[in-house]
């Protein structure tokens, strides 16, 4: 692709994305905790901490992949990396290809880890890449570790985009081999099945962010470049983050998941981790407060969402991300008939007992 066209793709995926709106409903809305009215604990002894396998993180947020590969992006990561800076949190840069392909775009990647010099970062490529690019796009940042996302939605809905993903799981199996750093294999906002996490977990994947949909959408941002706009019926393919996550449940051994796609608050972010989340990615509603009140206000949501994490727990008598996985929890309407549907076992989660 012209790289002319591949910057200006990319900053019409930004603009888009700020003008995308979440759904007024979702299925953490289905999701009800149970309130303890003595909850035993205090403030004080809430502990965050989390880690992704040997990257261990204070708090289990972080900001997900978003941008790169253009001048207003190089100006977006360098605020954002600012803030996960100031609120020490992890974070993700979008895809690199723009970068590996142009050295002169570089810079907008780079700029994360020359502001952010002591904290997680982790680099991002499509899954379509050899070796010798993943390799690069680690080095360019000198990443914690590695995002390889997976869309072929977009892909397809994209007027310029990928039509052959063929071989993409033997690739996959290539990179996860000869890496130096953790492969976490990423959806973007089409959620995972049962069956693709087995796929996965076969050729020896061990850190998967599900990606669900209810975030930025990218199938109605890919659509709306197109001239007819012809694939407006796709808008709501895929599954949700809270679908993915319990699609999860019965092949979870071994493996270490991170949820990310329509995290709206801190309460959303929780349920998540109840449900076996290690880590919260959250990206279109951090570059909403970003473009808003700049980088002081994103700091400001951040230590907020931290903060009211802590409330959450401490409303649940859990003390730990431990204690809220073991944490009952209540599923209704679509959600409740889906895992009805495909044989998961909601009674279980209802009467989960905090050990």
């Amino acid at each position: 692709m012209n790289e002319n066209k591949r910057q200006k793709r990319k900053e019409e995926h930004i603009e888009l994305a700020l003008q995308s709106e979440h759904a007024l409903t979702s299925d953490f809305d289905e999701l009800t905790f149970i309130h303890r009215s003595l909850p035993e604990a205090a403030l004080q002894d809430i502990d965050l901490s989390t880690s992704i396998g040997p990257l261990a993180m204070e708090f289990p947020l972080y900001i997900n992949a978003m941008t790169g590969g253009s001048t207003k992006s190089e100006a977006i990561n360098a605020a954002l990396a600012e803030a996960a800076k100031v609120a020490g949190i992890p974070m993700a840069v979008g895809s690199q290809h723009a970068g590996i392909r142009n050295a002169e775009l570089a810079n907008s990647y780079k700029i994360v880890r020359a502001i952010n010099p002591n904290g997680l970062i982790f680099a991002n490529v499509g899954a379509d890449v050899p070796l010798e690019f993943a390799r690069k796009a680690i080095d360019m940042l000198e990443a914690d570790a590695l995002q390889v996302h997976l869309n072929v939605p977009q892909e397809l809905v994209m007027p310029e985009g990928e039509r052959d993903f063929s071989g993409m799981l033997s690739k996959l199996e290539k990179l996860v081999s000869k890496l130096s750093v953790p492969l976490i294999v990423k959806e973007t906002g089409f959620g995972m099945s049962l069956e693709t996490i087995e796929q996965l977990k076969g050729i020896g994947i061990h850190y998967i962010d599900v990606g669900g949909r209810g975030g930025t959408n990218f199938v109605h941002i890919e659509n709306e470049r197109r001239s007819k706009k012809d694939f407006s019926y796709l808008k709501d393919w895929g599954h949700s983050t809270v679908i993915s996550l319990l699609e999860a449940k019965s092949v979870s051994e071994g493996l270490t998941f991170m949820a990310s796609g329509g995290i709206r608050n801190p309460l959303d972010a929780a349920k998540c981790l109840s449900l076996g989340a290690n880590a919260a990615g959250i990206a279109g509603p951090f570059l909403k407060i970003l473009h808003e009140f700049g980088t002081e206000g994103l700091i400001e949501e951040l230590e907020e969402w931290k903060q009211h994490l802590q409330t959450i727990f401490l409303l649940l008598g859990v003390k730990s991300i431990h204690d809220l996985q073991n944490c009952p929890i209540v599923l209704g309407g679509k959600v409740k008939d889906w895992c009805e549907g495909r044989g998961i076992d909601i009674l279980a989660l209802a009467r989960r007992t905090i050990q």
